[in-house]
């Protein structure tokens, strides 16, 4: 009789020596051309579940652990935002051309792309990384050692004014209030049970009156391999694809408000200083992207307090409604898993994204920046995402009608 093989086929039969004279039944089992490898010394020290803590007395990245100076700002006003997108080539051939391979994680949201080195970039790869970005949601970037704030700030800039966050963290090391810093290690509270897993969805600072589009993070040190940490975002052009036509309709006649209150509450509760005065803003709950111009909801359960113009009850009911089609929809989302130097390059504007918990007592140590886009606005002569790559590569419509029967798709 055959053996299993990979995936549960059948293998040849394993050959074994002549049955003649007494034999030991470990015997049966040998292959004829030698003794069954022994199990490598690297696989031994396995222990479901738990990964190495990395230990030194000195860190190399010490600068840039957070501070929070205590300092006051005045109110952002408006700026001039000039969308490098619009620049870059329909089919990003000067970015790619220099690349090794590219790959997305789904149809909807999440590339990675090899061989690139982002400190070294050229305008018009530049432009054609924002024209991808727009499309794509997020773009992964594998070992970016050349990537050192600095140059992090000046690819920022490049881009558009660069965000200062109010309350968040900023590095040590004077002089990088538009930096934002994510920091986590053995001595921090596990703040798990303070947040439903929903609620931690979010886009950037969406209270702001220009909230930021381009946003670059790197990670300066994390955990192993295994030891948790990812990063998942959520495509907001699918969210919108998602909603029946009417639910669509209706949104889109309908504009939200965005607070800071909630994140300034919460650093004056943990003593620490609000450098800029909280705002509520209101959007428009669909937006469109001015370098694809798709629909995207704009929405995000972080920081959307209040849908505007319908009674309480209607809001806190689209508001819920809205936190589950980010939160439970798969086909929006893609998960990440960090390494050391990795970079996640995001488009604020159409994605959401969340933190994972569960790496404690790992350090997990990040550094962001992000520039300011336009003030959101929605042109009813925009389109669907779906619907033009449905059309642009021949696939079926989309069937919305649920209440039809189906078996349980495994």
């Amino acid at each position: 009789m055959g053996t299993y093989g990979p995936e549960g086929t059948m293998a040849e039969p394993v050959p074994t020596a002549p049955l003649v004279g007494p034999v030991h039944a470990i015997e049966l089992l040998k292959p004829i051309d030698g003794p069954i490898p022994l199990k490598s010394p690297s696989t031994r020290g396995y222990q479901p579940g738990r990964t190495v803590v990395e230990s030194s007395d000195t860190y190399a990245h010490e600068s840039l652990k957070p501070s929070f100076p205590d300092v006051h700002w005045e109110p952002l006003t408006e700026v001039s935002y000039h969308d490098k997108g619009l620049r870059g080539h329909p089919e990003f051939h000067n970015l790619l051309d220099a690349a090794t391979d590219v790959f997305d994680y789904n149809p909807k949201i999440g590339t990675e792309i090899h061989g690139i080195n982002l400190a070294k970039l050229t305008d018009a790869q530049k432009d054609d990384l924002a024209r991808l970005v727009s499309t794509r949601g997020v773009v992964f970037f594998r070992d970016q050692t050349d990537l050192d704030i600095d140059a992090q700030r000046e690819l920022g800039k490049y881009f558009g004014s660069l965000h200062k966050h109010a309350t968040t963290s900023v590095p040590k090391r004077g002089g990088f209030d538009d930096v934002h810093v994510v920091y986590t290690d053995g001595n921090s509270k596990d703040q798990r049970a303070m947040f439903t897993p929903s609620f931690l969805w979010h886009s950037d600072v969406t209270y702001e009156i220009q909230p930021p589009s381009y946003t670059s993070l790197k990670l300066v040190s994390g955990p192993p391999r295994g030891g948790g940490g990812d990063t998942l975002w959520a495509s907001q052009y699918a969210a919108y694809d998602v909603l029946s036509s009417p639910m669509q309709k209706y949104l889109e006649n309908l504009t939200a408000l965005h607070s800071a209150e909630m994140q300034a509450d919460g650093s004056r509760a943990a003593g620490r200083p609000v450098r800029r005065d909280p705002v509520v803003t209101e959007h428009p709950l669909i937006r469109t992207h001015m370098v694809t111009g798709w629909k995207s909801l704009f929405f995000n359960p972080g920081f959307v307090t209040k849908i505007v113009g319908v009674p309480r009850t209607e809001s806190d009911a689209i508001i819920r409604y809205l936190n589950e089609v980010i939160s439970t929809t798969q086909e929006l989302h893609v998960r990440f898993q960090w390494k050391k130097n990795d970079v996640a390059f995001w488009d604020n504007r159409v994605t959401n994204h969340s933190a994972s918990y569960g790496f404690a007592p790992h350090r997990r140590h990040a550094v962001r920046v992000a520039c300011q886009a336009e003030r959101p606005y929605y042109d009813p002569a925009s389109k669907s995402q779906e619907a033009e790559l449905c059309e642009l590569y021949g696939l079926p419509k989309v069937n919305k009608d649920g209440s039809a029967q189906s078996n349980y798709n495994d």
